[in-house]
């Protein structure tokens, strides 16, 4: 995040993964841009941060009908500028609604403390910091948008939301909704533009108070350095390269099953995507024979298209990205994938690799996994342990004894038992080591968003 930034493209020209063809064209907000509209939304906020609570809290939810009454027109958006799937596309604009639903109800919740203390009353206030910086990715662009938005608002503040440069079209039309809906003009805004323009004066500018980040680790440090400069507030969410462990007493048949949309959910660009598969050595042999018509049953194809499960990658970038991690000297079984337009890759498992492998430890952010052997509990864990990241994964086992020890065991902000669950609005989620810092979503979403006064009162004049 340098001061010297770079010219402003004028437009970002956005594609369609599935054909490669422009679908649209949206202006590129300057740095200038970005200076005027947090004056826009400072005004804003402060009349916000006035309203009753019960006030604030019923906008939020005619926010979230107004979301809801649009779900098909949004998915059919995002489907469009992200190559999602139409039925995850549903899912998505449907967790924004209950994403705000969910924060309204915390709004006439998120109270302070009265502490014991001699001589007096003390009491704590959580008040809203002001504007808040939301820096959205392109591979969930609907949803992690709403994340940081929905609490922040909730807890009194105005958003500032950059959208990823492929993928600002879900985000525009929120804001629109959002003004539909009632909410003061400014409050919700959003600033399409490049990254190490829009993306680096957000950053930067001395009147936001907390930045919102999700996007990979090179850019989350840089992001972190320029907000120490400044001492400002922080969430960070950075990526994955999570570990599927499955144990030899667990339902083998369910666990391989499973296993194939547990990575290849958005064509594996998915920070929680499970692309270690660990096995336990006697089923291992089993475990592959079970998982290999799995990968190749699943539907890649068409996003509009119902019965689609997988859909394109996001770009011809992401896409050499992606090819670079599969050399020829791997072993790998692949399924099948449309040929001709658009940026397509294929569901890929890569077999008999070490563990220190590229392709077994770093994030490829693509359909591809790797499946390593582990000879027992101890040895699982370590292989878990063995990247950069701590963000998600899962585990296989009828034992409970088990899977409440690895679960302690794995260095990770979210793990499942027995499911590859990962996020849920009314539950945490963060990451351990370079995954990222903070927590979003759950019952603090809200306090995460503000700041804590203690106010003590003297019963003795």
């Amino acid at each position: 995040m340098s001061s010297d930034q770079p010219p402003a493209p004028e437009a970002l020209h956005i594609r369609n993964p599935a054909t490669g063809d422009v679908i649209a064209s949206v202006p590129a907000a300057t740095a200038e841009d970005v200076d005027r509209a947090v004056t826009r939304a400072a005004r804003a906020q402060t009349r916000w941060a006035a309203l009753a609570p019960a006030e604030r809290a019923r906008l939020l939810r005619r926010f979230a009908a107004t979301v809801d009454a649009h779900t098909e027109e949004l998915a059919r958006i995002e489907v469009k500028e992200a190559g999602h799937p139409i039925g995850n596309a549903r899912w998505e604009a449907g967790n924004v609604r209950d994403l705000l639903e969910y924060a309204a109800g915390g709004v006439e919740r998120l109270s302070g403390r009265q502490i014991p203390v001699a001589g007096g009353l003390d009491v704590t206030f959580l008040e809203p910091l002001g504007v808040v910086g939301v820096i959205a990715p392109w591979n969930f662009p609907l949803p992690i948008a709403a994340w940081g938005s929905a609490p922040a608002l909730a807890a009194g503040n105005a958003v500032l939301l950059k959208p990823a440069e492929t993928t600002p079209l879900t985000a525009l039309r929120l804001a629109e909704l959002a003004l539909e809906s009632g909410l003061p003009e400014h409050l919700f805004q959003v600033l399409p533009g490049a990254g190490p323009v829009a993306g680096a004066a957000l950053v930067e500018h001395p009147g936001v108070a907390k930045i919102v980040f999700t996007g990979s680790v090179p850019v989350g440090k840089k992001v972190m350095a320029a907000c120490a400069r400044r001492v400002k507030r922080l969430t960070l969410e950075l990526g994955g390269k999570n570990p599927n462990i499955v144990f030899a007493d667990a339902d083998i048949e369910a666990a391989a099953a499973a296993a194939p949309m547990s990575f290849l959910d958005n064509a594996g660009q998915d920070c929680c995507a499970r692309t270690r598969i660990l096995v336990e050595r006697p089923v291992y042999d089993r475990f592959l024979d079970l998982l290999v018509p799995a990968l190749r049953a699943v539907v890649v194809g068409d996003p509009s298209d119902e019965a689609t499960e997988m859909g394109p990658l996001i770009s011809r970038d992401q896409h050499d990205r992606v090819s670079s991690y599969v050399t020829d000297d791997l072993n790998t079984v692949c399924g099948s994938a449309p040929e001709g337009p658009g940026f397509w890759y294929p569901p890929t498992l890569v077999t008999d690799v070490a563990a220190d492998a590229p392709v077994a430890v770093e994030e490829v952010f693509g359909p591809v996994a790797v499946v390593l052997p582990f000879e027992d509990e101890a040895e699982a864990v370590r292989l878990a342990g063995a990247t950069e990241y701590g963000l998600s994964g899962s585990l296989w086992t009828r034992d409970v004894g088990r899977a409440l020890r690895v679960s302690r065991g794995v260095a990770a902000g979210n793990l499942s038992v027995n499911s590859h669950s990962s996020v849920r609005y009314s539950t945490p989620f963060g990451g351990y080591r370079q995954s990222g810092l903070g927590r979003e979503l759950g019952p603090d979403a809200l306090a995460a968003f503000t700041e804590t006064k203690n106010v003590f009162i003297s019963t003795e004049v």
